[in-house]
């Protein structure tokens, strides 16, 4: 399957909430995905299989159904940590998603290493779930946050922050290997190198790369990676934090619990080994099985095929929006991943999402958890479009459409 020329109708039948009517007989047209993407029917039956047939929980016991429990959960790190490029899967955790991921670090990383006037270092492009937890522990610790901005094509200015790093008091980086908003892509191996130069430490929120390009870790060399499996395939309610083996080996837990420990005492209490000490209780079982799944079906058709597929579908929307003289498009430069955020005209996103939505077209309106950048374009909010491997030119077609109507609507 592999190949160069995929039958992206064929992809379809995979997902069946894409056969959705909705609002009597309107074909859903789901373009949201930077947000949550769907799920295929293999996700679906892997979940329900689970239910069915080995619902158990893991670590704990010795018959059959737990075993088997057991298995997948770990079966499915195995396949993150080959799909991730991990060389060691005992380095990944499972976490609710990025943003428990990053919160983590912060907890368990940045309460023991960020002291008074040491900085942070973040993008003005960043989810507030890469600004927020650091906002917290800096001003608990009275160290300081700082951001690198960035140019008028949505690209972040690097020459700040060597000069931030040459200060000598910078304790970590991290940043976007794509921006939610923009789709612009991080050149992540040119900030790994300047940090290392500085032996700063890094962290990449993963969250919209690793469903939509090839990540390895072992190659961009950071000290901690974080992404989601709701937005490559897979359900919500799982994540990946993967943290450098000797940095994880020195942090405190995050949560306790059972499963964390190895022995707890009245008044003392010895950890579990690694990845274990930082997944307390009862985990997302089903979930983290179904997120192999979701692994497997990636894998199946391959980021060759579904970078150019979005590529495309980018590209082609681009041309089309091209037609509107009143909108505003931000960001977009030839590196960007499949995501246009943009403004028409003085109509409010929300309008024009309402307007669509009638239409049956989802796309994403409001400030995208990134307020910070928001401020940065001196607007509000922003409509999104964002794409996937099922997503089709015909979509974009209904879409154009739609917005024509919007533009007679306001009378544009």
């Amino acid at each position: 399957m592999k190949t160069q020329t995929i039958s992206i109708e064929r992809i379809r039948r995979d997902f069946p909430i894409l056969n959705r009517r909705v609002y009597g007989n309107k074909q859903l047209v789901y373009l949201d995905n930077a947000s949550t993407t769907q799920k295929p029917t293999q996700v679906i039956d892997t979940i329900d299989n689970f239910y069915r047939n080995y619902n158990s929980n893991i670590h704990r016991s010795v018959y059959s159904i737990a075993n088997e429990a057991t298995e997948a959960y770990e079966s499915t790190r195995s396949k993150v940590a080959k799909f991730l490029g991990v060389r060691n899967n005992k380095e990944l955790i499972f976490v609710r998603g990025t943003t428990e991921a990053i919160n983590l670090v912060a907890y368990s990383w940045g309460r023991k290493n960020i002291n008074e006037d040491d900085v942070v270092i973040t993008t003005e492009y960043e989810h507030h779930s890469n600004i927020v937890p650091w906002q917290l522990i800096t001003k608990e610790k009275k160290a300081k946050l700082k951001y690198i901005e960035i140019d008028q094509y949505g690209e972040l200015c690097l020459d700040e922050l060597e000069s931030y790093l040459e200060l000598g008091d910078v304790k970590l980086v991290t940043f976007s290997q794509m921006s939610n908003v923009l789709g612009t892509i991080t050149d992540a191996k040119k900030i790994i190198s300047l940090c290392k130069k500085y032996n700063v430490k890094t962290l990449i929120d993963g969250a919209q790369s690793a469903p939509h390009m090839k990540v390895n870790i072992n190659e961009l060399d950071c000290d901690f990676f974080a992404c989601s499996a709701h937005k490559m395939l897979g359900p919500t309610g799982v994540g990946i934090l993967w943290i450098r083996k000797e940095i994880m080996e020195e942090m405190n837990p995050f949560h306790g619990g059972g499963d964390m420990i190895k022995e707890v005492h009245k008044y003392d209490t010895t950890w579990n080994e690694l990845p274990y000490k930082f997944e307390a209780g009862t985990p997302n079982i089903a979930d983290v099985v179904g997120f192999s799944s979701s692994i497997d079906y990636i894998n199946n058709i391959g980021f060759d095929v579904i970078t150019k597929h979005e590529k495309d579908l980018k590209n082609y929307a681009l041309s089309k929006l091209d037609k509107f003289k009143n909108i505003t498009i931000y960001g977009q430069n030839s590196n960007s991943g499949g995501i246009i955020s943009f403004n028409f005209a003085d109509i409010h996103p929300h309008d024009l999402a309402t307007i669509l939505d009638g239409d049956g077209i989802a796309i994403r309106s409001g400030h995208h958890c990134a307020q910070v950048l928001m401020e940065k374009l001196n607007v509000q909010a922003t409509s999104r479009i964002s794409f996937y491997i099922y997503n089709t030119k015909e979509e974009i077609d209904k879409l154009i459409t739609s917005l024509e109507k919007a533009a007679r609507l306001f009378k544009l």
